[in-house]
């Protein structure tokens, strides 16, 4: 096994440079994607209308499918992990440790502590962004945004706006412009959707509000949950999709083995 504590800072650098290689050749290798699945045995459903946001518990393997039915332009979301909350979604560690700005199936939402949170286990390519977030009152004024609902949601589990960090920005496909600045792509397609899978049991906030960027300050329609319990098989993409999920996934495992 390597040992990390020996190596000089040229083998260190040699290492960042092969991992940051392969990631290169993974991501222009398309990788192959089952296609999605009926999500069977759903236990829970429930409409979030424009402006608004839920507070869930999902237990270990249960299965979310987030459905924006009317193309609104975008929804925040944000986990904690129930059992211990100041483990939580750590949005630059879910985009270094797996090399990609580009989340979607397969990948997978790292905590701050090196486990796996969430799998998505399946996306229909709107584009989520990892990097700058829901709206806040400076886009939307006096109306709902996305950075005080997360803190609504927060405090439904009896946390502060402390507890909560950076977001995943569902239904946000975000890039940049010929000057190198961030701006948005449109409005997904009606009819979007992702499905996570939970690897621990987590507290989540979801918000129905659009990006900062997005030149749409409201939510234009509502976005559809279901939820069931679908445990992983042994030849789960997620699981395998990448080295850095696999070492997250036996980081996340250990906990549930004592």
């Amino acid at each position: 096994m390597l040992d990390l504590d020996k190596l000089t800072p040229e083998q260190y650098r040699a290492r960042y440079m092969a991992l940051q290689e392969a990631a290169r050749a993974r991501a222009a290798t398309p990788a192959v994607i089952p296609e999605i699945a009926p999500l069977h045995s759903v236990y829970k459903t429930e409409a979030i209308p424009p402006g608004c946001y839920v507070a869930l518990r999902l237990k270990r393997f249960d299965v979310i499918r987030i459905t924006n039915i009317s193309g609104t332009p975008g929804a925040a979301l944000f986990l904690w992990n129930a059992d211990d909350v100041s483990e939580r979604y750590n949005a630059g560690d879910t985009v270094k440790l797996q090399w990609t700005t580009n989340l979607t199936t397969g990948r997978v939402l790292f905590s701050d502590m090196g486990r796996v949170l969430a799998s998505i286990t399946a996306d229909t390519g709107a584009g989520h962004d990892s990097i700058i977030g829901p709206n806040t009152p400076a886009q939307t004024g006096a109306g709902r945004n996305g950075r005080d609902n997360l803190r609504l949601a927060a405090a439904k589990f009896g946390m502060t706006r402390r507890d909560v960090g950076p977001a995943l920005s569902l239904f946000s496909k975000i890039g940049t412009d010929d000057a190198g600045r961030f701006c948005a792509h449109g409005a997904p397609p009606a009819g979007a959707m992702v499905e996570l899978r939970a690897e621990q049991n987590l507290l989540v906030a979801l918000s129905n509000t659009p990006h900062a960027l997005s030149p749409v300050t409201e939510a234009t329609g509502p976005i559809e949950i279901a939820i069931a319990h679908m445990p992983p098989g042994a030849d789960d993409l997620c699981r395998h999709f990448t080295a850095e999920a696999e070492r997250g996934f036996i980081n996340t495992d250990e906990g549930f083995a004592i």
